[in-house]
């Protein structure tokens, strides 16, 4: 993977929280029980995800498009607090957790617009991985020093009692 100049993005400062606004629950993610199936949770994240990931960071479309690599999901975590309904508009809220070299931890948040009110959290592991040998790849340095850059702006946060939360029986 060649080392290029980032294409979008900016170097910081960094929103703490990142907020991603405009998204509606559509009729076809309506499950049968009359709210937003568990699975578009995932493709609300996700696609909130590509905006902040492009927009704050420079390490989405454009940059695999680019750099010949981008991110993946490696494993994901979400909690469902509250329903959405269709038609219903939402939003969401991201902040760094970790990075590495070739890793990140994110934690976001969703929102419905209406009243505030948190309807589900997604904690997430992303690699950077080479389109060329499908294995992890390091960040290039610009990339590296965005991270950094954020982490620290998103470290005064307050961690969310779900961030490193393991999935079991109360007993």
């Amino acid at each position: 993977m060649v080392e290029k100049t980032p294409q979008s993005g900016h170097d910081g400062p960094y929103p703490a929280p990142v907020e991603v606004r405009g998204f509606t629950v559509r009729p076809e993610w309506i499950d049968y029980n009359g709210h937003m199936n568990v699975g578009y949770y995932g493709v609300a994240f996700d696609q909130a995800l590509d905006v902040m990931l492009e927009e704050q960071l420079g390490l989405g479309k454009t940059y695999v498009e680019t750099a010949g690599a981008g991110p993946y999901i490696l494993q994901s975590h979400v909690q469902f607090r509250r329903e959405l309904l269709e038609g219903e508009a939402f939003h969401l809220r991201f902040r760094l957790l970790d990075h590495d070299s070739k890793r990140l931890i994110y934690f976001g948040e969703m929102y419905a617009d209406r009243d505030d009110v948190l309807c589900a959290t997604q904690e997430a592991l992303i690699m950077n991985v080479s389109q060329e040998t499908g294995r992890g790849a390091t960040f290039p340095d610009w990339a590296r020093a965005r991270l950094a850059r954020m982490q620290a702006d998103h470290r005064a946060l307050p961690l969310h009692p779900a961030v490193g939360a393991a999935l079991g029986l109360r007993r």
